[in-house]
């Protein structure tokens, strides 16, 4: 099982981005889905959670600023960021409970994609 994250970049204060993490291989079924970041020099938060029965979740420096939504036949959680400000700046890591063709149910995570935000 995979996880690919894509869709950070460079933008100025007040833009926006949507990220996108897709998950492949051999998977059963997904439970939650969500966004984690960390900035330089700082631990890893969450950022927002999706479960699997509709309860979406935020951190409350994004809330109102940040949706998170999936596509479950594309095995895909996005993270759609608005009005966006420098201290959202850092890595974003998709991450995601599976249950795999083995039996295995675990925690994924992504790669990670940059998300810059300047002033």
């Amino acid at each position: 099982v995979q996880l690919q994250a894509s869709g950070g970049g460079l933008v100025q204060a007040g833009g926006s981005l949507r990220l996108s993490c897709a998950a492949s291989g051999s998977i059963v079924s997904i439970n939650a889905m969500g966004w984690y970041r960390q900035a330089p020099g700082k631990q890893r938060e969450l950022v927002a959670v999706d479960s699997s029965y509709g309860s979406r979740n935020y951190a409350d420096s994004v809330k109102g600023r940040f949706t998170i939504s999936r596509d479950d036949a594309k095995n895909t959680v996005y993270l759609q960021m608005n009005s966006l400000k420098r201290e959202d700046t850092g890595v974003y890591y998709c991450n995601a409970y599976i249950l795999n063709s083995d039996n295995y149910y675990g925690g994924y995570w992504g790669q990670g994609t940059q998300v810059t935000v300047s002033s």
